[in-house]
């Protein structure tokens, strides 16, 4: 078995104790299989009545914790988790997980895998979600703006996986081509575009937080739905395309 970086995953022939470190993957193994769970990080908030151990956040896990907790598998991402984290826990015999997609098919293909590997199915609810995805997008294109932060202003850049996603349902990111996947802007100095498109996470941009600072139509969206992979896909295409509109 390997993860989406290709290290070899050693797991017991059956998983019983998983802590995850991505609130995306928390939901994914949580509502596949509620009692595999045992440990998640404070920003872990679906499902709603997730009762484990919290392990602070996703840059700072408690590692004593989480070793305390003996997992059979630690579940991480390669981008939102720091590789000095994942390097303590594999010294300390950890299996790990990591995942690392930044398109939607590479995401189905993520969760599908490590799925199969740790929870010994393929959920109803990923199927699902392969079926929602595979109509391409066939209407009136628009390009955007996707700012994910203030003070300094950070936006999508190149290669991310909420950029592919906005791509699938008609919004181009107009920094799609940037030399970095999360590039400092200025908003004053953009290249040419149609809306700005705020996501309540990670910053929690709201219609009073940060449309005033552009020139051009600002949708605030769901950020879950946006960033994360897993059970919300199935819903993600209709409601952004909703909030998009």
């Amino acid at each position: 078995m390997y993860d989406d970086l290709h290290n070899t995953v050693e797991l017991p022939r059956e998983v019983r104790r998983v802590v995850s470190i991505v609130p995306s993957l928390t939901e994914s193994i949580a509502v596949t299989h509620p009692s595999l769970i045992v440990g998640a990080t404070d920003w872990c908030t679906h499902p709603a009545d997730l009762d484990v151990v919290r392990l602070r956040g996703t840059k700072n896990p408690d590692l004593d914790r989480i070793r305390e907790l003996a997992p059979d598998v630690v579940v991480a991402n390669a981008e939102e988790n720091r590789a000095a984290d994942l390097d303590a826990l594999r010294a300390h015999g950890i299996a790990l997980w990591v995942t690392a997609p930044t398109t939607v098919p590479e995401s189905l293909d993520s969760l599908e895998r490590m799925l199969s590997a740790i929870a010994g199915d393929v959920p109803a609810w990923l199927v699902r979600a392969r079926e929602v995805w595979s109509t391409p997008y066939d209407g009136m294109r628009r390009r955007a703006v996707i700012p994910i932060w203030r003070r300094p202003w950070m936006a999508l850049g190149r290669d991310t996986f909420a950029g592919d996603l906005l791509a699938r349902i008609g919004v181009d990111n107009v920094l799609a081509h940037s030399g970095e996947r999360y590039p400092r802007i200025d908003p004053d100095a953009l290249p040419e575009y149609d809306i700005v498109v705020l996501p309540d996470e990670p910053y929690a941009f709201s219609p009073t937080d940060g449309p005033e600072a552009f020139g051009k139509p600002a949708r605030c969206i769901s950020g879950r739905h946006l960033t994360w992979y897993g059970p919300s896909l199935v819903e993600a295409r209709e409601l952004l395309t909703e909030q998009l509109a």
